[in-house]
């Protein structure tokens, strides 16, 4: 029987004790009971989020968050800066387009860092931006952006917000929204959260719902003002997936028992493992600025990077991310997301070992091991 190795960056490995949560039988989402696990979680979800801001559920993946931080505080014709550097940042930028915001688009080569220059002379030559939309991970490259610097410099800007998409890193890597100035969060439920698809999250300052009372972009379902109605009492204004509600409490269980701090270490030394064991091996990294949350390598000359990923998942179990648009075919992508530990590392690595050689691509991935080991074993 094969057994299934989940290393995407989304979704990723859910732990047995949340599963077994979930399996629970259902209740319905007005009880006391529900209601009671829904005020813990909203709670808890604060610590993740490093915020004292309110943090809503939405039932929707990612994408419902980053449409619901569009049309909950801009209106049409708004002027807005989206840095676009990968398929999610484009994302917004397709968003917003389709709310007809008035897009300044900065446009970066894939996997390239940022400067933050860049965004700091937009600003000053156009005064009339009402947001600026960032990624802390792009997830299709494995990048790194400064979010801190970024929202130091648009805090000095009073109309106008900073929005970050951080559904692949928040509570893998830092992002610490208050101190760092954020005004809107978006992120979901099938990444560093442990759980299932179905749930994305979204936190929201008090500059950003003053900018609510004057947005006039249609919107229902998402509509922030019914959700921040029916928190006051730790209730939704549509049905919720009560299911991924009572295991989301568990997942935030476990990581408030493990510590913030101490799982952005893990998810730090996971990356380094796997970036230097790559390059110890022959390969390349695509990004100038290496998340901790996923590891995007780009493939020898020749090889099917698509092919690579349905030999891996089809033979041996083991799921890994190919490349999207144009990059599709040419790299891999390695999450360390979700319920992983330091096998889970070696195992990844072994893999693309295997799937390589079995393409015809030897790489010494051997070396790449022993260079991870001592990264994740230093005492050994």
């Amino acid at each position: 029987m094969l057994k299934k190795r989940l290393f995407t960056p989304g979704p990723t490995s859910v732990p047995e004790e949340v599963l077994l949560e979930m399996a629970s039988p259902v209740m319905h989402h007005r009880t006391d009971e529900f209601i009671k696990i829904a005020g813990e979680v909203f709670e808890d979800l604060k610590y993740v989020f490093q915020t004292k801001n309110d943090v809503f559920i939405i039932a929707s993946s990612g994408t419902g968050a980053m449409e619901a931080s569009v049309v909950n505080f801009l209106s049409e014709g708004d002027r807005v800066i989206v840095i676009s550097g990968g398929k999610f940042g484009e994302r917004f930028k397709d968003i917003a387009l389709a709310y007809k915001l008035d897009v300044i688009p900065v446009e970066l080569e894939w996997g390239k860092k940022m400067s933050t220059d860049r965004i700091k002379d937009l600003l000053e030559k156009n005064s009339s931006v009402k947001a600026v939309f960032g990624t802390l991970c792009e997830t299709s490259t494995g990048t790194h952006f400064d979010i801190k610097c970024l929202g130091e410099i648009v805090s000095h800007y009073e109309n106008t917000l900073f929005v970050v998409d951080t559904i692949s890193s928040l509570g893998a890597i830092p992002c610490l929204t208050d101190e760092w100035k954020i005004d809107v969060v978006v992120t979901g439920s099938q990444k560093a959260f442990m759980l299932p698809p179905g749930l994305s999250f979204i936190s929201v300052s008090e500059k950003a719902w003053k900018k609510a009372e004057t947005s006039n972009l249609p919107k229902y379902y998402f509509n922030l003002k019914k959700y921040k109605k029916t928190l006051a009492k730790n209730d939704f204004p549509f049905t919720i997936p009560v299911s991924l509600v009572v295991g989301l409490r568990k997942s935030l269980n476990i990581i408030k028992t493990t510590g913030i701090e101490k799982i952005w270490e893990e998810h730090h030394l996971r990356g380094e493992a796997t970036r230097q064991a790559m390059v110890a091996a022959g390969l390349k990294l695509l990004s100038e600025s290496p998340s901790d949350a996923v590891t995007a390598v780009v493939l020898p000359e020749g090889i099917d990077g698509e092919k690579l990923v349905k030999v891996l998942r089809t033979k041996y179990g083991m799921s890994i991310a190919g490349g999207q648009d144009h990059l599709k075919g040419k790299i891999i992508r390695i999450s360390h997301l979700g319920w992983q530990d330091e096998f889970d590392v070696l195992t990844a690595i072994t893999g693309v070992g295997v799937g390589l050689k079995e393409m015809g691509c030897e790489i010494d991935i051997e070396k790449g091991l022993s260079v991870a080991r001592q990264i994740l074993f230093p005492s050994q």
